[in-house]
């Protein structure tokens, strides 16, 4: 066994700083998409205040609070989806494997 491990294995799994990365990269575009929809959507395109309206405000709280909500819609039915997909793949494998044991 060497001073740096050399004689242990390390247990292998997701990369940390990997998934970071990419939730990271997520939550940006995310963003993006949130901002640049809700801006078209809500901003006035004459921009005669320096600050934002009342019913700009209203219609952005609006706007990203669907946006949000459709997405976790989203995020739920993806999961059920994937869930059901693995528990027909299950399936199959044991049924193939209860075929080759015969």
């Amino acid at each position: 066994m060497s001073f740096f491990g050399g004689g242990q294995a390390q247990p292998q799994g997701p990369d940390p700083m990997f998934a970071a990365q990419t939730e990271m990269e997520m939550y940006t575009d995310l963003f993006n998409k949130i901002a640049r929809s809700c801006f078209q959507k809500c901003a006035s395109t004459r921009h005669r205040e320096p600050d934002i309206s009342l019913g700009e405000m209203s219609c952005t709280d609006r706007c990203v609070a669907k946006y949000l909500e459709s997405q976790e819609r989203v995020g739920k039915i993806l999961q059920k989806a994937n869930e059901s997909q693995a528990a027909q793949q299950q399936a199959m494998q044991d049924m193939q494997s209860a075929m080759g044991s015969r």
